[in-house]
C-alpha cells in the first residue's frame, strides 16, 4: 500500500514525528480543519459518481467529428483545462487521458501521446487554479483565508488567461511541420450515450454537486449538515460509491493537518518558520512542493504565510517543475504506465522538459504580479 501511495507514508511519518516535537493534547483536535476534510469528502464522493455515471460521455462523443490532429489535441487539452475548474484537476485527467491514449494508438499517432499528455497535465494544473474548488490546495486556502469567491477568482484570472493562450502556442509548435495532419481512429469505436434507465442517478449526482459547490462558495456554517445530507443520500441511493471514495487522500490530508498543528504549537519551530516563510511564500511554496507535493505544502506553509497571493501562485505553479510537485501529475503518470509498462522514465523526461519550459515562461510574470499587487 505504501509503495503505491508514497504520499500517505510521508504524511503518516510526518504526523508521527511532529507528535514527538509537541506532545498531543485535546486542543489538537480543534486545530484540525474538519470543514476542509468534510468538503473534500463530499467532492471526492460525488465526483466518483460522475465517473460511474459517465457524465462526460456526450462531450466525448464529439471527438468522432474531429479528423485533424491539431484540433483533436486542442479538444482534449482544453476539455481538461475547462473541466478541471469544476471536477478538480485529477478527475479531469482520469476522464480524458485514457481516451487520448486509446485514440492516438488507434490512429497510429503514438509519437504524439507523451507531449499531448504533458499538455493535458499542464492544462489540469493551470485550468483548475481559477476556482476555489479546482484543486485540494485551492479548497484549503479558500477555506482558511476568508476571501470571497469573486475575489479569489479575480486574483487567479490573469494566470488562467495567460496559461490558456500559452497552451495554444505549445500545441501550434508541436504540429508546426504539418498543421493539417489528419487522424482516423473511429472505425471500431462507439461512444455510448447516456443510459435512459440511469437518468435518476445522473440527476442525483448533478444535484449533489450543485449543493456541495454552494456550500463551498457561501461558506455556510451548516456544512456538517450538508456533509451528513450528502453521505446519507449516497448511503440510500448508491452506497457502493462510498466504498470507492479516495480515503487515502483524506487520510493524507488529516495527517498533514496533525503535522502542521503540532509544529505550530512548538514555539521554536513556529518562530523559525514564521521568519523564514513570511515574505518568501512564493519561493517556499514552489520548493517545498518538490519534496512533499503542493497539497500538503499548502497545509504546512499556510500558518506561517503573510501573503495569500504569493503562496497560492507558488503552489499552483509547483506542479510544473516536477512530477512530485502535484498529485495530479502522479495520477497522470500512473495512467500512462498502466498502458505502457516500463516506460515511466520516458514519461518523466518528456513531462519535465515541456513542463519546465512552461514554468520558465510564467514564473517571472507571476512574481511581477505578486510585487505589483503588494
Amino acid at each position: 500500500m505504501f509503495k503505491k501511495d508514497i504520499m500517505l507514508f510521508v504524511s503518516l511519518l510526518a504526523a508521527a514525528v511532529s507528535l514527538f516535537i509537541t506532545p498531543p493534547s485535546r486542543t489538537l483536535l480543534y486545530k484540525i480543519d474538519w470543514r476542509t476534510l468534510a468538503t473534500l469528502f463530499m467532492l471526492l464522493s460525488v465526483l466518483e459518481g460522475f465517473k460511474k455515471e459517465q457524465i462526460f460521455n456526450p462531450l466525448l462523443k464529439r471527438t468522432a467529428r474531429i479528423k485533424s490532429m491539431r484540433r483533436l489535441s486542442c479538444f482534449f487539452v482544453y476539455s481538461v483545462f475547462l473541466s478541471s475548474m469544476f471536477v478538480t484537476n485529477d478527475v479531469s485527467l482520469i476522464i480524458f487521458v485514457p481516451l487520448t491514449i486509446f485514440l492516438f494508438k488507434a490512429g497510429g499517432k503514438e509519437r504524439y501521446i507523451l507531449p499531448v499528455l504533458t499538455f493535458e497535465n499542464i492544462a489540469a494544473i493551470r485550468g483548475s487554479l481559477l476556482t476555489p474548488f479546482g484543486s485540494p490546495q485551492n479548497l484549503f486556502l479558500f477555506s482558511q483565508s476568508g476571501i470571497s469567491a469573486q475575489s479569489f477568482m479575480l486574483m487567479m484570472l490573469p494566470l488562467w488567461i495567460f496559461s490558456a493562450g500559452l497552451l495554444y502556442l505549445f500545441i501550434l509548435f508541436l504540429f508546426r511541420k504539418d498543421e493539417r495532419e489528419s487522424i482516423d481512429a473511429y472505425g471500431s469505436q462507439e461512444f455510448e450515450g447516456w443510459d435512459p434507465a440511469r437518468r435518476g442517478k445522473r440527476i442525483l449526482y448533478l444535484s449533489l454537486f450543485v449543493i456541495v459547490l454552494a456550500s463551498i462558495v457561501t461558506r455556510t456554517n451548516f456544512w456538517p449538515f450538508v456533509a451528513l445530507f450528502v453521505a446519507l443520500s449516497l448511503l440510500i441511493f448508491d452506497r457502493k460509491i462510498l466504498l470507492q471514495t479516495d480515503y487515502v487522500l483524506l487520510l493524507t490530508f488529516l495527517c498533514f493537518f496533525v503535522f502542521s498543528a503540532s509544529i505550530c504549537a512548538n514555539p521554536a519551530v513556529s518562530d523559525f518558520l514564521s521568519r523564514a516563510v513570511g515574505g518568501h511564500e512564493y519561493v517556499w511554496s514552489i520548493l517545498l512542493s518538490q519534496v512533499i507535493s503542493n497539497v500538503p505544502a499548502s497545509i504546512v506553509l499556510w500558518p506561517f504565510s503573510k501573503k495569500l497571493r504569493a503562496l497560492i501562485y507558488g503552489l499552483d505553479s509547483a506542479g510544473l517543475c516536477s512530477i512530485i510537485g502535484s498529485l495530479a501529475s502522479v495520477i497522470n503518470l500512473r495512467i500512462y504506465v498502466r498502458e505502457y509498462p516500463g516506460r515511466g522514465w520516458a514519461f518523466i523526461k518528456t513531462f519535465t522538459w515541456i513542463s519546465l519550459a512552461f514554468f520558465a515562461i510564467v514564473v517571472l510574470p507571476q512574481l511581477w504580479l505578486i510585487v505589483w499587487a503588494g
